[in-house]
This record gives C-alpha cells, sequence and structure tokens, in this order.
C-alpha cells in the first residue's frame, strides 16, 4: 500500500506563493518513495528553463589565446552551454530522458524532446569535440563532468525509442572520445581525489562502470575495476566525523563505500566497509546537513548532499545482510535525507534549482 506524501516546493513566480502537490508517494512502511507524474513534471520543467539559458555561466575555460579567450558559452558548447556549467547541462539532459522514459505521458515531453533535438545534434557534438581536442581541454570536466556524460548515454542506450536512437547516435563518438581519456588517466592517477565535490575519483568510476558494463566494454570495466581496488583496497577508518565541509555535494566515505560494493563480491565488501566505517562514523554521517543560506551558490551543495548520501546509503544497504544492524540504520537515513531536501529543490534560487532536481531524480530512481 502507498500514501500519498505532501511535500511544499517553494515555487518562486509572481505570486510569490508556496505550492503543495502531491509530487511523491511512500510505500507503507515508509521505507522507499516513489516519484508521481506531477512530481515527474514539476522536476522536468526545471532543467527546462536552464538548458537553452546561457548566462550567468560558470565556463571553467582555459584560454590560450586573445580570440579563445573571448569566445561564448555557446559557441565553445553548442550542446551543453545552459545551466550555469556544462556539467549540470548534461545532467539536466540526463533528467529529462529518465523522466520521459518513466512518465511517457509527461505534459511536457514535446517540450522536452523539441529542446533536445536542438541540443543534442551530430553538428553540435562534432562542435563539443573540437573543445575537446585541444591539449589543455583534454582534462576538461576530468571526471564528474565524464561521468555524467556517460551516465546520459546510458540513458539512452536502453530505453528503445526513435529519438533516443537518434540522440545517442550524436553522442557516442563523444562517449568514445571520454572513455579514451579515461583509460589513458586510469594508470596514472597514483592517489584518488577524496573531496565532497566535482573531481571526487569514486563517484566518476561509480557512473563510468554502470555505463562500462551496460556497453560491454570489458576492457574499461576492468580498469575501472583495477583502479578501484589499487586505490581503496587497503583504506581504513575513513574521517567520516570531518564530513562535511562547507561546500560538499557528495560524501567521500559513503561514495567510496559505494563504489567498492560494485567491485568486491558480497563478503569481501562486507569485511572492507567493517574496516573502513566505524559505528560512530556512521551514526554521524546520518546527521543531515544544515543548509544556512540557499542564495548562496557554494552552501546549497548541501542539499545535493542529502540526495547522494541517499542513494549512497540506499546502495549499501542493499548489499548487507538483514540481520546487520546497519542495514536498517541505512535505509531510515537515506529516507531522512531524501525528506530533507525535496522540497527545496525549487527554492527560486537559481544556484539550487540549475541542477538539484538531477540529483533528486537519481536518489529517487536508483
Amino acid at each position: 500500500m502507498k500514501y500519498i506524501v505532501f511535500l511544499a516546493f517553494s515555487i518562486c513566480v509572481n505570486t510569490l506563493q508556496a505550492q503543495t502537490r502531491p509530487f511523491f508517494t511512500t510505500s507503507k512502511d515508509s521505507s522507499m518513495l516513489e516519484l508521481t507524474e506531477a512530481g515527474a513534471s514539476h522536476l522536468a520543467s526545471l532543467p527546462l528553463k536552464c538548458i537553452e539559458q546561457e548566462f550567468p555561466n560558470k565556463t571553467s575555460h582555459t584560454s590560450t589565446t586573445a580570440a579563445d579567450h573571448v569566445l561564448l558559452p555557446r559557441q565553445m558548447h553548442p550542446a551543453f552551454y545552459g545551466c550555469f556549467d556544462w556539467h549540470s547541462t548534461v545532467h539536466g539532459h540526463w533528467m529529462l530522458i529518465r523522466l520521459l522514459k518513466q512518465f511517457p505521458n509527461l505534459p511536457e515531453a514535446k517540450q522536452a524532446r523539441a529542446t533536445i533535438n536542438t541540443t543534442i545534434t551530430k553538428e553540435n557534438i562534432i562542435q563539443e569535440l573540437k573543445y575537446f581536442d585541444a591539449p589543455l581541454n583534454r582534462s576538461y570536466e576530468r571526471t564528474y563532468g565524464w561521468a555524467w556524460l556517460l551516465k546520459l548515454q546510458q540513458e539512452l542506450l536502453t530505453w528503445d525509442d526513435a529519438d533516443a536512437k537518434n540522440w545517442s547516435a550524436a553522442l557516442q563518438p563523444m562517449c568514445d572520445t571520454i572513455v579514451n581519456f579515461w583509460l589513458t588517466y586510469l594508470p596514472k592517477q597514483t592517489y584518488p581525489n577524496r573531496t565532497g565535490m566535482h573531481p571526487n575519483t569514486a563517484f566518476g568510476l561509480v557512473f563510468a562502470l554502470d555505463y562500462a558494463k551496460i556497453v560491454g566494454n570489458s576492457n574499461f570495466e576492468n580498469a575501472i575495476t583495477a583502479a578501484a581496488k589499487k586505490l581503496y583496497l587497503n583504506d581504513k577508518n575513513a574521517p567520516s566525523q570531518w564530513e562535511p565541509d562547507g561546500t560538499d555535494f557528495l560524501s567521500p566515505s559513503l561514495e567510496e563505500a559505494d563504489l567498492m560494493r560494485r567491485v568486491l563480491p558480497k563478503a569481501e565488501f562486507i569485511q572492507w566497509l567493517n574496516q573502513w566505517i566505524s559505528p560512530t562514523g556512521l551514526q554521524h554521517l546520518t546527521q543531515l546537513p544544515v543548509v544556512s543560506d540557499r542564495n548562496d551558490f557554494q552552501i546549497v551543495h548541501l542539499d545535493g548532499l542529502c540526495f547522494s548520501r541517499s542513494w549512497c546509503m540506499k546502495g549499501i544497504a542493499s548489499i548487507l545482510p538483514i540481520t546487520d544492524k546497519r542495514k536498517a540504520i541505512l535505509q531510515r537515513s537515506s529516507i531522512n535525507h531524501l525528506k530533507a531536501s525535496l522540497p527545496n529543490i525549487a527554492s527560486g534560487n537559481y544556484g539550487g534549482e540549475h541542477w538539484l532536481a538531477s540529483f533528486a531524480v537519481y536518489a529517487l530512481v536508483n
């Protein structure tokens, strides 16, 4: 049995009045939240507002000439120029695809398809690839943006839809390039990035591994698995009680565990986890982060932390036996983290609205 959960999304419109709609259902035991079509419609509206919004924009561009320096975002990235930054545009596309697959009658379906038909085209992706051809740009968006690009393609490849096949065909050369970049980079990566932000190594490898398995690229899969073991297998005593940093949207402790559950047999993973996150550290990670100012583009990252913690906790719990006390702790905390930040996705501030919906959807569907 499911019940309607009323979560108040603060929608900044001309009337500046908050609206409440049944966006999610919850299971009888409160162990699972599911997105309704009304919720999907609301979330889809957020990337549709910004995928073609060029400014404000954080390009993270490295200039090599004066002419190169004055290029507009749309000139550098004709496919993924909106939503404040490249990676947010990419995962905004991923979210729209995921929602179109799950809710084919979504009110925004026609607009979403029309928008993606103008962004993911063969010509645009060729131009995107030219950007990555420049020697100083080959590490652009490594590895966070790389990961989301492969996640987008994974969603397209697993959808039997005419538009999806066209978008996937256009996108594949870029994905092949990113895979080659990754294969070149992994043997050189002596140390992992353990930050709670974009460069986090474990987060990127999780999405890369998912993609490798879907496309049957055993060479890429084996390289990722070998890298994960090299970088993390001997880790012990995670400093979980130091989390979060003030701008985290990822948990270094949990992201690493979410990766290792994928690359180790179940029994080995549990042994590894026993040494990685202590009971005290786990209890600390269940405490909800305080988001003091959602108008601050960095502090609002902590809403994203709620969502990423939620999906990591859910995944780790799925591996643990029912007799393991951590299973119930993680399941309960996963839901608590979701409920804490779902009402704040549409805060009316661009700092959160340009990306948070994607994190919420991923937390809900995985």
